[in-house]
C-alpha cells in the first residue's frame, strides 16, 4: 500500500459525478480565495449581476443570486462604502432600495474578473481548450436538467 492509497477515497465514491463536482468546487473555491479577498466572490456576484441586468432592487439581487436579504444588505453596504455601487430609494416604492454599479464598481469587477480568470485557468490547466468547452457544456446541461437556486 502506498501513501496515496492510505488517503484515497474508495472507488465507489470517486466514481460519483456529484462527488467529483463537489471536489472540483472545493478546489476552485480554494484557488479563487487565494487570489482575491474573502469578500471577492460575493462582490463579484453582485457587481456582475448589476453589470448584466442593470439597476435592481436589493430583493431582486437576492432572488437572482440565491442570497438572503441580510447577506445582500451587508454586501451592498460594503460596496456602497467603497464607491462601487450607489443605492437610491425606488421612486415607485419608497420601501425598496435600487442598487446600481458605478464606474469604480466596473473597475473593481474587471480586477475581480482577472483574478477569477486566473483561478479558472489554473483549475483547468490540464484540459485542452476543446475539453474546457465540453466540460462547460456538460455542466450547463446537467444544471439545466436539475435547476437549483441561483448562486
Amino acid at each position: 500500500m502506498t501513501d496515496d492509497d492510505e488517503t484515497r477515497p474508495p472507488a465507489r465514491l470517486r466514481a460519483l459525478v456529484s462527488w467529483q463536482v463537489n471536489k472540483v468546487n472545493v478546489a476552485g473555491t480554494r484557488l479563487t480565495g487565494s487570489r482575491m479577498p474573502a469578500t471577492g466572490r460575493s462582490d463579484f456576484a453582485i457587481l456582475a449581476t448589476l453589470e448584466e441586468y442593470g439597476p435592481l432592487s436589493q430583493a431582486d439581487l437576492g432572488r437572482r443570486l440565491g442570497l438572503d436579504r441580510n447577506s445582500i444588505n451587508g454586501i451592498a453596504t460594503r460596496l456602497d462604502g467603497g464607491g462601487c455601487i450607489v443605492r437610491a430609494t425606488d421612486p415607485s416604492d419608497r420601501r425598496r432600495n435600487i442598487v446600481a454599479i458605478t464606474p469604480a464598481g466596473r473597475q473593481y469587477l474587471e480586477e475581480l474578473q482577472a483574478e477569477t480568470d486566473a483561478a479558472q485557468a489554473e483549475l483547468t490547466a490540464n484540459l485542452s481548450a476543446a475539453e474546457k468547452e465540453q466540460l462547460r457544456g456538460l455542466l450547463a446541461k446537467l444544471l439545466e436538467a436539475h435547476p437549483t437556486s441561483p448562486g
